[in-house]
Protein backbone atom coordinates (compact mmCIF):
# COMPACT_ATOMS: atom_id res chain seq x y z
CA UNK A 1 0.00 0.00 0.00
CA UNK A 2 0.91 3.88 -0.49
CA UNK A 3 3.04 5.42 2.54
CA UNK A 4 0.81 7.72 4.25
CA UNK A 5 2.83 9.67 6.58
CA UNK A 6 5.83 10.49 3.52
CA UNK A 7 5.01 11.20 0.34
CA UNK A 8 7.40 11.58 -2.97
CA UNK A 9 7.33 15.80 -2.59
CA UNK A 10 8.19 15.20 1.17
CA UNK A 11 11.03 12.84 0.09
CA UNK A 12 12.26 15.00 -2.66
CA UNK A 13 12.75 17.69 -0.69
CA UNK A 14 14.77 15.90 2.37
CA UNK A 15 17.10 14.41 0.20
CA UNK A 16 17.39 17.81 -1.44
CA UNK A 17 18.17 19.15 2.17
CA UNK A 18 20.99 16.46 2.85
CA UNK A 19 22.57 17.39 -1.00
CA UNK A 20 21.58 13.76 -2.42
CA UNK A 21 20.36 14.50 -6.05
CA UNK A 22 20.17 11.00 -7.68
CA UNK A 23 18.90 8.20 -5.44
CA UNK A 24 16.78 5.65 -5.71
CA UNK A 25 14.67 5.29 -2.92
CA UNK A 26 12.73 1.71 -2.06
CA UNK A 27 10.33 2.22 1.06
CA UNK A 28 9.83 -1.11 2.43
CA UNK A 29 7.19 -0.25 5.24
CA UNK A 30 4.97 3.37 6.44
CA UNK A 31 8.19 5.28 7.02
CA UNK A 32 7.96 8.94 9.49
CA UNK A 33 10.19 11.83 8.08
CA UNK A 34 11.75 11.67 11.51
CA UNK A 35 12.41 7.67 10.59
CA UNK A 36 13.69 8.34 6.83
CA UNK A 37 15.84 11.38 8.04
CA UNK A 38 17.48 9.07 10.86
CA UNK A 39 18.00 6.57 8.06
CA UNK A 40 19.75 9.37 6.10
CA UNK A 41 22.18 10.31 8.85
CA UNK A 42 22.79 7.36 10.26
CA UNK A 43 24.78 6.54 6.50
CA UNK A 44 27.16 9.35 7.49
CA UNK A 45 28.75 7.69 10.72
CA UNK A 46 29.50 3.75 10.47
CA UNK A 47 27.58 2.39 13.38
CA UNK A 48 26.27 5.25 14.65
CA UNK A 49 22.29 5.36 15.01
CA UNK A 50 19.34 7.84 16.98
CA UNK A 51 18.97 7.07 20.32
CA UNK A 52 15.28 8.61 21.52
CA UNK A 53 14.61 8.64 25.29
CA UNK A 54 11.27 9.13 26.46
CA UNK A 55 10.22 12.09 27.47
CA UNK A 56 7.21 14.30 29.54
CA UNK A 57 6.47 17.69 28.34
CA UNK A 58 5.58 19.32 31.49
CA UNK A 59 3.21 23.05 30.75
CA UNK A 60 2.74 24.73 33.58
CA UNK A 61 0.58 27.99 34.88
CA UNK A 62 -2.29 25.92 33.09
CA UNK A 63 -3.99 28.49 35.07
CA UNK A 64 -3.63 31.33 32.56
CA UNK A 65 -4.64 29.86 29.76
CA UNK A 66 -8.27 29.45 28.37
CA UNK A 67 -10.23 26.32 28.16
CA UNK A 68 -9.88 26.18 23.89
CA UNK A 69 -5.78 27.19 24.60
CA UNK A 70 -6.19 23.83 27.45
CA UNK A 71 -8.13 21.50 24.41
CA UNK A 72 -4.75 22.41 22.26
CA UNK A 73 -2.57 21.58 24.18
CA UNK A 74 -4.26 18.48 25.09
CA UNK A 75 -3.04 17.03 21.70
CA UNK A 76 0.13 16.57 22.03
CA UNK A 77 1.86 12.96 23.09
CA UNK A 78 3.23 13.02 26.54
CA UNK A 79 1.90 16.19 28.26
CA UNK A 80 1.04 16.98 31.60
CA UNK A 81 -1.00 20.40 32.55
CA UNK A 82 0.36 21.55 35.97
CA UNK A 83 0.66 25.12 37.88
CA UNK A 84 2.72 24.87 40.19
CA UNK A 85 1.56 28.32 42.12
CA UNK A 86 -2.08 26.69 42.86
CA UNK A 87 -0.79 23.11 42.77
CA UNK A 88 -2.72 21.95 40.64
CA UNK A 89 -2.38 18.13 38.98
CA UNK A 90 0.92 17.69 40.73
CA UNK A 91 -0.36 13.98 41.08
CA UNK A 92 -0.73 13.73 37.75
CA UNK A 93 2.38 14.73 36.57
CA UNK A 94 4.13 12.19 39.17
CA UNK A 95 2.00 9.29 37.79
CA UNK A 96 2.75 10.40 34.47
CA UNK A 97 6.58 10.34 35.60
CA UNK A 98 6.25 7.02 36.83
CA UNK A 99 4.27 5.89 34.20
CA UNK A 100 6.88 6.82 31.42
CA UNK A 101 10.16 5.98 33.34
CA UNK A 102 9.20 2.40 33.52
CA UNK A 103 10.38 2.32 37.09
CA UNK A 104 8.86 0.15 39.74
CA UNK A 105 8.04 1.16 43.55
CA UNK A 106 8.96 -1.73 45.76
CA UNK A 107 8.48 -1.47 49.55
CA UNK A 108 9.79 -3.41 52.23
CA UNK A 109 8.21 -4.62 55.40
CA UNK A 110 10.35 -5.83 58.32
CA UNK A 111 9.33 -8.81 60.28
CA UNK A 112 6.50 -8.39 62.27
CA UNK A 113 5.73 -4.41 61.50
CA UNK A 114 4.02 -2.21 58.99
CA UNK A 115 5.31 -1.72 55.18
CA UNK A 116 7.71 1.45 54.93
CA UNK A 117 5.36 3.31 52.31
CA UNK A 118 7.66 6.70 52.87
CA UNK A 119 10.72 5.07 51.39
CA UNK A 120 10.27 2.92 48.14
CA UNK A 121 13.48 0.81 46.58
CA UNK A 122 13.29 1.88 43.17
CA UNK A 123 13.90 -0.72 40.57
CA UNK A 124 14.00 -0.10 36.34
CA UNK A 125 11.10 -2.78 34.89
CA UNK A 126 13.70 -3.92 32.48
CA UNK A 127 16.14 -4.98 35.06
CA UNK A 128 14.36 -7.61 35.23
CA UNK A 129 12.81 -6.58 38.86
CA UNK A 130 12.68 -10.07 40.26
CA UNK A 131 13.35 -10.59 44.32
CA UNK A 132 16.88 -11.37 43.25
CA UNK A 133 17.40 -7.82 41.61
CA UNK A 134 15.58 -6.37 44.57
CA UNK A 135 18.11 -8.40 47.15
CA UNK A 136 21.23 -7.43 45.29
CA UNK A 137 20.09 -3.51 45.45
CA UNK A 138 19.57 -3.53 48.82
CA UNK A 139 23.00 -5.24 49.57
CA UNK A 140 25.27 -7.48 47.42
CA UNK A 141 25.41 -9.92 50.76
CA UNK A 142 21.67 -10.73 50.68
CA UNK A 143 21.42 -13.18 48.18
CA UNK A 144 23.76 -15.08 50.48
CA UNK A 145 21.37 -15.57 53.09
CA UNK A 146 18.34 -15.32 51.26
CA UNK A 147 15.84 -18.34 52.05
CA UNK A 148 13.03 -16.90 50.34
CA UNK A 149 10.53 -13.57 50.15
CA UNK A 150 7.43 -12.68 51.17
CA UNK A 151 5.40 -10.63 48.81
CA UNK A 152 1.89 -9.05 48.77
CA UNK A 153 0.68 -6.64 45.92
CA UNK A 154 -0.17 -7.50 42.27
CA UNK A 155 2.51 -9.75 41.31
CA UNK A 156 1.35 -11.88 44.28
CA UNK A 157 -0.71 -15.06 43.40
CA UNK A 158 -2.64 -14.66 47.17
CA UNK A 159 -1.43 -12.47 49.72
CA UNK A 160 1.44 -12.82 50.83
CA UNK A 161 3.11 -15.45 48.57
CA UNK A 162 6.07 -17.35 49.62
CA UNK A 163 8.51 -16.45 46.67
CA UNK A 164 11.78 -17.99 45.28
CA UNK A 165 14.45 -15.10 43.92
CA UNK A 166 13.76 -15.85 39.89
CA UNK A 167 9.55 -13.79 41.18
CA UNK A 168 9.07 -10.91 39.13
CA UNK A 169 8.03 -7.95 40.98
CA UNK A 170 5.18 -5.41 40.25
CA UNK A 171 4.55 -1.49 41.25
CA UNK A 172 3.79 -0.90 44.75
CA UNK A 173 4.31 -4.44 45.94
CA UNK A 174 5.53 -5.44 49.29
CA UNK A 175 8.37 -7.51 50.08
CA UNK A 176 9.60 -8.87 53.31
CA UNK A 177 13.02 -11.58 52.74
CA UNK A 178 13.60 -14.27 54.82
CA UNK A 179 17.03 -15.12 55.77
CA UNK A 180 18.53 -18.60 56.88
CA UNK A 181 19.34 -19.37 60.11
CA UNK A 182 23.24 -19.84 60.79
Amino acid sequence: SAPTHINPHILKMILQEYKIHHAEITLREDVTVDEMIDVIESTDKIGMSRVYIPAVYVCNMIDKVSVEELDLLDRIPHYVPISARDEWNLDGLLETMWDHMDLVRVYTKPKGQIPDYNEPVVLPRQGPPTVEFFCNRIHKALMKQFKYALVWGASAKHTPQRCGKDHLLDDEDVIQVVKKVG
